[in-house]
């Protein structure tokens, strides 16, 4: 998993360096994104990897597993997600919502088996989601250009750097288990990631109708980013660009 993370984050700062040389096209309506034709090539391609391989394997997980299961094994993903958002919270002097993250942290470890319970929730603990490409963002660090990753999707430049810091403080690549372990860890983490949005994008596809899904997931991403680093409460966007 390490190995794989690695050489697609590779992969993707080789080629947004090879779209950094080309020749911005005059007439792009849009300025967030000048690279639209190289995005749109990855778009096409992540599209059909999604359709080929991970959603009808993410539709077979979610027929053949159990409601409970299944929940327990996205708490336990969350669970650890909260580890990366305790260390931004750190990162933008948010003290009151890293205190939140690390009692979720100790309550959802320990009297919910793992994480596999979400106590913390029960007990009305707030869930914060906090990232590095936000932590960038909080310090001023502008989002740059859009861009289309290869098999991660959406992202920017600034969040391209932060998926680094992202991948740094991945708590199963600092966890003392063996590759097999921790490559079957990850393969579960992207197939339930995978199926908890098999609604939300049939209804992407359905609010297209077919059509451009490629303008509609890069102003959706890039309004959720803006408000996730404003925490929902964005300048005007007149001001932002």
């Amino acid at each position: 998993m390490h190995t794989q993370v690695f050489t697609a984050l590779t992969i993707g700062i080789f080629l947004f360096s090879l779209s950094a040389c080309a020749t911005i096209d005059p007439e792009f309506a849009d300025p967030r994104d000048p690279y639209e034709n190289f995005n749109r090539v990855i778009h096409d391609f992540n599209e059909a990897i999604d359709q080929a391989v991970l959603q009808p394997v993410s539709e077979g997980y979610q027929a053949i597993t159990p409601d409970p299961i299944d929940q327990g094994i996205t708490n336990f993903f969350h669970n650890l997600d909260d580890i990366n958002s305790l260390i931004n919270n750190v990162l933008q002097l948010k003290i009151p919502h890293a205190m939140e993250d690390a009692s979720r942290i100790l309550v959802n470890s320990f009297f919910g088996l793992g994480g596999l319970f979400n106590i913390a929730n029960d007990l009305e603990i707030p869930r914060h989601n906090e990232d590095f490409g936000q932590t960038l963002g909080y310090w001023g660090i502008d989002s740059g250009s859009y861009l289309v990753l290869p098999l991660f999707g959406p992202s920017s430049e600034r969040d391209l750097f932060g998926r680094v810091g992202d991948f740094i403080t991945n708590p199963l690549r600092h966890a003392p288990l063996d590759n097999t372990t921790t490559n079957t860890l990850g393969a579960v983490d992207v197939i339930d990631t995978r199926a908890s949005l098999l609604d939300a994008s049939r209804m992407m596809r359905e609010a297209t109708l077919g059509g451009d899904t490629y303008s509609f997931l890069r102003d959706s991403y890039l309004q959720r980013r803006l408000n996730a680093v404003y925490d929902g409460n964005p300048p005007e966007q007149d001001d932002f660009f």
